[in-house]
């Protein structure tokens, strides 16, 4: 249990580091994901197909900033953002005085 605590803990800090990375691959596999169902409904047009993928994906990546959200406010609210912030300073006043 403690080894999946620590994958989870690594996948949670690379989703705060890359936000917008993780947002937008969720927006190509949604409109991936989607035109691959889409495409095996015969019944449908093909600009009916391309614009359903286009609101499943919007769906999928107002999901994805709702949950960036999230876990922005959980950094904020333990802390983890200000010690972040703080390490980054720290970096740049070191750099500076060189």
């Amino acid at each position: 249990m403690g080894e999946e605590k620590g994958k989870l803990e690594s996948i949670r800090e690379w989703v705060v580091e890359h936000k917008l990375r993780t947002v937008g691959t969720l927006w190509a596999s949604g409109i991936v994901g989607s035109m691959a169902y889409n495409w095996s409904q015969p019944h449908m047009k093909t600009s009916v197909k391309i614009i359903h993928a286009r609101l499943h994906a919007q769906a999928l990546t107002l999901a994805a900033l709702a949950g960036a959200g999230v876990v922005e406010y959980y950094d904020h609210k333990t802390g983890a953002k200000a010690e972040r912030v703080a390490k980054f300073l720290d970096l740049n006043e070191h750099r500076q005085r060189d």
